[in-house]
């Protein structure tokens, strides 16, 4: 296992990351099985934990918290806040009441007195960056979090984190999380870029695009469209679908340059990720064991330059072949009233 030092943090982590999305009721149900899953992961030199507040409901933070008895002070842990947990109004977002309640419920199911990474899972176009940097800021100085970063922010938003964080004298987030993988090159254009120029560590997310370059999905074969991650996103499985036929057809040839170079394609795409300068980490989401240990096979795995060029010529470099993040968008593009005048206005310019 290699390791490397998250942005300007001082944190050294390993360059896989073990990330925790499908433990608990979403994925793998059994406690046990998941906490051997995780302990394997350590084990193996992995000493990066990734989870959510969010995930399976709160139950995968209580997983990971049980799996860590004995081993905390050996992980680097983190955890993310924003989307919805339980019923009513202001339990979501990134504003200081939600997130000063959120982060004493996650230290509570994760059974720790500190976080080492707390990231804001999206944006929030609704509460001002100064507020949530201020308390984010202020949960350092109590010692509850040691650093924090955000998760498929767009360049702007980091941008702006940066500036907000400098002209107000906060502390100024150190990680971004976004999605990358062989399919979904699109953050190469200006995220990691933007992420390099402010010294931000970056750890990757659906390096297997969300199960598509499993080697399980191919062309002219039956999809299962009732299990794994094809159950929980099918529209990115489904072959009678247009926009899937490019995916189907870049797996092809890039099963084709993983069989070249004597590795699987599960393992071409999670070393993928790790040769751009800017990412530190790329997180694997394992259900089972059998899953971990395919993964960490190609731990050691270096791409060189002419397996890169094969790989720009099957995916150009800054394209998504499907729209990685399938649960946020910005709001410029779902609220139809942010992009468009009100009708009076539009009836008088007219």
């Amino acid at each position: 296992m290699r390791y490397r030092v998250l942005g300007k943090t001082g944190i050294e982590v390993s360059t896989h990351c073990l990330g925790t999305m499908m433990f608990g009721a979403v994925g793998n149900a059994d406690h046990e099985d998941s906490a051997r899953i995780i302990h394997a992961a350590l084990d193996a030199g992995i000493n990066f934990v990734d989870t959510a507040d969010m995930y399976s409901a709160g139950e995968c933070e209580e997983i990971v918290g049980k799996a860590l008895k004995g081993r905390r002070d050996d992980v680097v842990l983190a955890t993310k806040v924003h989307f919805p947990l339980g019923e009513g109004r202001n339990r979501s977002g990134n504003s200081r009441r939600w997130i000063v309640r959120a982060v004493e419920d996650s230290l509570r199911r994760l059974d720790t007195d500190w976080i080492d990474l707390y990231q804001v899972h999206r944006p929030d176009h609704r509460t001002d960056l100064e507020e949530t940097l201020s308390v984010l800021s202020d949960l350092v100085r109590a010692g509850k979090i040691r650093a924090f970063g955000c998760s498929t922010f767009p360049a702007e938003d980091l941008v702006e984190a940066h500036h907000v964080a400098e002209r107000r004298g906060l502390m100024r987030m150190r990680t971004e999380q976004p999605p990358y993988s062989l399919l979904a090159r699109g953050i190469e254009r200006s995220v990691l870029p933007t992420a390099q120029r402010l010294g931000l560590g970056v750890l990757t997310w659906s390096p297997l695009a969300s199960g598509f370059l499993s080697g399980a999905q191919r062309a002219g074969r039956p999809v299962d469209l009732t299990t794994g991650r094809a159950k929980l996103t099918p529209h990115r499985f489904d072959p009678a679908l247009p926009d899937n036929a490019a995916k189907f057809a870049a797996v092809e040839q890039l099963v084709a340059l993983a069989e070249d170079i004597g590795c699987t394609l599960p393992e071409l795409a999670v070393a993928f990720p790790l040769v751009h300068p800017a990412v530190t980490s790329v997180i694997i989401g394992p259900r089972t064991m059998d899953q971990l240990d395919s993964l960490l096979k190609g731990a050691d795995l270096v791409l060189d330059d002419e397996a890169l060029d094969r790989i720009d010529a099957i995916v150009p470099p800054g394209t998504d072949l499907y729209r990685a993040d399938g649960v946020w968008q910005p709001p410029a593009l779902t609220d139809a009233a942010l992009r468009r005048r009100p009708s009076h206005e539009r009836a008088a310019a007219g």
